[in-house]
């Protein structure tokens, strides 16, 4: 009896657990983060894809650049005109949410600004 309660005990805890991680792992990617960096085509400039797609280069921690897939929403469709077939780009700041996909940071953007 007393081996029987303190399984309950212990798969209790751990759903408990996987619960609050959860909860924890969908409120930060809700959270939206703003980005700094070179917007540029990723058909178009980058030349890595079939179809245009805004791609934001950034300086990473270790000096390597980062890129960072913008969503095809409104947002970044409309946005979009003012980057393609331009080689080198402009210097933009995108706020939106992000996450990890198929091993690409992609960003689903609320906002995008040329800084330039």
């Amino acid at each position: 009896m007393k081996m029987l309660k303190t399984l309950i005990a212990t798969v209790s805890a751990i759903a408990v657990l996987g619960l609050v991680s959860t909860s924890f792992a969908a409120e930060n990617a809700s959270k939206e983060k703003t980005i700094t960096g070179t917007a540029k085509c990723a058909k178009c400039s980058l030349k890595e894809a079939d179809t245009c797609q805004t791609v934001i280069e950034r300086a990473g921690k270790n000096g390597k650049t980062t890129k960072i897939y913008l969503e095809n929403n409104d947002v970044a469709k409309d946005f979009h005109g003012k980057i393609c077939k331009e080689a080198d780009g402009k210097k933009v700041k995108a706020t939106g949410t992000t996450k990890k996909e198929d091993g690409k940071m992609v960003m689903t953007a609320s906002k995008i600004e040329t800084t330039e």
